[in-house]
């Protein structure tokens, strides 16, 4: 299924957004910790450092290791899955299923127009 151009580009723009939105919920739950600053700051930074690490490796479209499809979008649903269970983690189990909604959307539009593009 290939998407008109303006919703190829706005399904891309939702897509960075979604990524930047998962990496931010991340240091948002490790903020969250109970426990002393040190290991809050710790999580803060750890836990959206190693999905953008892992996204950079194997998911992004310019990824340093290429793997084939079902391997991206397994890195895909971790990294959004740790995203929405982060969310679901800090109170907000509205939000996340919004959050998985509106991902799982993305990214199979996403994959399916990708797809389409790359057989043309």
């Amino acid at each position: 299924m290939k998407l008109p151009t303006s919703l190829h580009v706005a399904n891309e723009g939702l897509a960075f957004v979604l990524e930047v939105a998962a990496l931010a919920v991340l240091a948002w739950w490790g903020w969250q910790f109970p426990d002393s600053t040190v290991l809050r700051l710790l999580l803060a930074v750890a836990a959206p450092v190693a999905a953008a690490v892992l996204w950079g490796l194997f998911a992004a479209p310019k990824a340093r290791i290429p793997v084939p499809l079902p391997g991206v979008l397994a890195v895909k649903a971790l990294v959004f899955g740790a995203a929405v269970a982060a969310l679901y983690g800090v109170g907000r189990p509205g939000w996340a299923v919004v959050f998985a909604g509106v991902a799982v959307v993305n990214t199979t539009l996403a994959t399916l127009d990708r797809r389409a593009w790359m057989h043309r």
